[in-house]
């Protein structure tokens, strides 16, 4: 199927010469729209760079944390291994059979990445044929439930959070004061209960007027995601229709929820290698890094933009 772009109202889109509305059609219906030589035909797989997006057509923004404005993803990747291959090994020792570690790249992203800490743990266990009971919140690290290894893994993040610092994406701290800027609300999504930690330690605090994390999801009884619950939290203390937010995801499990929760735009971030799986879990454009998206204020695309420069890594001891 090849395309061909046309004209929209307020900004350029591109239409199926077959008059079918296309996946590239549908994210410039939600506010994207695409810099280049606007006489080029594209085929769907073209990699289409640069998304214009139109901050008129929405009143907030929905941001994850972990990989998406800190690489603190990295730390829980490794407090995540170290939990698991020491319990994997401890087992397979016990029970005689062939220890099988945790793979940080496939394991994390299938199972464990953008879910509640007690949703991870039980859906990488049960992918290894592993039920433990839930236990308790207040179970010991040392106790052989699903709360204990939770607590276990929490004590192992907070250690490299104090030994190796936060990792903050500078692009991604100018995107969102460039939108805060154009009067769009900003919130952070997170189902990390150290969430409030990670953003005051990284002096972020102030530029989220709400935060819904997996401390509050748990006080509310809210699903994690791959759920919708907490987005939608989000967007009713902000008095904002879903319709008229975007969501900024790196997981597939976020990207999921807010495509359930009918957003008006699902961004997803992928740093890792798994730019299709976004898409194919509802991300209607992907970038590798929020410093590719141009902003554009006026309605009409191409003029009054502001590019964010390329992503740098800012380290906050």
């Amino acid at each position: 199927m090849r395309m061909k772009p046309t004209s929209g109202c307020n900004l350029t889109v591109l239409q199926d010469m077959s008059g079918s509305r296309s996946p590239v059609l549908l994210m410039a219906e939600r506010g994207l729209a695409f810099a280049g030589d606007t006489q080029q035909e594209y085929t769907m797989s073209t990699r289409i760079s640069s998304p214009i997006l139109t901050t008129s057509d929405f009143d907030a923004v929905l941001f994850d944390l972990d990989g998406v404005i800190t690489d603190t993803a990295a730390l829980h990747i490794a407090a995540w291994k170290e939990l698991f291959d020491h319990y994997l090994k401890a087992r397979a020792t016990h029970e005689q059979v062939h220890f099988h570690s945790f793979d940080p790249e496939t394991n994390y992203l299938q199972y464990v990445d953008g879910k509640a800490r007690d949703d991870g743990i039980t859906s990488f266990l049960a992918s290894r044929g592993i039920a433990l009971p839930y236990g308790s919140p207040e179970d010991a690290p040392e106790q052989e439930t699903i709360c204990g290894l939770g607590n276990k893994k929490n004590r192992i993040f907070q250690a490299l959070l104090q030994t190796q610092g936060i990792t903050v994406f500078a692009s991604s701290v100018a995107f969102i004061h460039q939108l805060r800027a154009r009067g769009l609300h900003t919130a952070i999504v997170s189902s990390s209960r150290n969430c409030a930690a990670v953003l005051a330690k990284a002096g972020l605090t102030a530029l989220f007027d709400v935060r819904i994390d997996g401390v509050e999801s748990q006080r509310l009884a809210l699903p994690g995601k791959p759920a919708p619950d907490m987005f939608l939290e989000a967007v009713r203390r902000l008095g904002v229709e879903p319709a008229r937010a975007m969501v900024v995801e790196d997981s597939i499990a976020g990207v999921h929820a807010a495509r359930t929760g009918q957003f008006g735009l699902v961004i997803g971030v992928a740093r890792a290698d798994h730019r299709a799986a976004l898409r194919a879990h509802g991300a209607d454009v992907v970038v590798a890094d929020l410093g590719e998206i141009t902003l554009n204020d006026s309605g009409t695309t191409g003029s009054s933009k502001t590019t964010i420069a390329p992503s740098v890594v800012v380290r906050k001891e």
